[in-house]
């Protein structure tokens, strides 16, 4: 599995950590963020994570900003999107079973790096249920399509 990672100025300790662990874990990882603590606007990362994902080029996406509000705003105005911004691990875990997310935000200024880690399995490790979530899933995209 490919998964995207990026983030803003903020974040890109956390990015590293996070990018690190996925590829210990035997992820592919393509990094689409900043490298270095000189300011930058989280949407143009928003942006290439977003296209990576809905262009099949990865499979899923993380972007870490500072809160991961911004990153969530952002990405989630790209269609066929669905992210999720999280600090714990089980709204993580029923955003892919519930909402089949297909991006996960968090902070760098709000969580540490364990519980980024714990977020980031909780949420790999689901899969979407399918079944009466699928209609409420087609919902929203047909609001993407108004």
């Amino acid at each position: 599995m490919k998964i995207a990672i990026g983030n803003d100025h903020a974040a890109f300790e956390m990015k590293n950590e996070i990018k690190a662990y996925l590829e210990g874990k035997g992820y592919e990882v393509l990094n689409l963020g900043c490298d270095s603590g000189d300011r930058v606007d989280y949407p143009d990362y928003a942006e290439k994570i977003g296209k990576a994902v809905v262009s099949g080029e990865a499979d899923l996406g993380i972007a870490i900003c500072g809160t991961g509000v911004g990153m969530s705003i952002a990405i989630n105005k790209i269609r066929g999107i669905r992210a999720v911004c999280c600090s714990e691990p089980y709204s993580a875990k029923l955003s892919r079973m519930h909402n089949d997310s297909n991006v996960l935000c968090f902070g760098a200024r709000v969580i540490g790096p364990e519980l980024a880690k714990m977020i980031v399995d909780e949420w790999l490790g689901a899969s979407f249920m399918g079944e009466h979530h699928i209609a409420r899933v087609d919902k929203i995209r047909a609001l993407e399509n108004r």
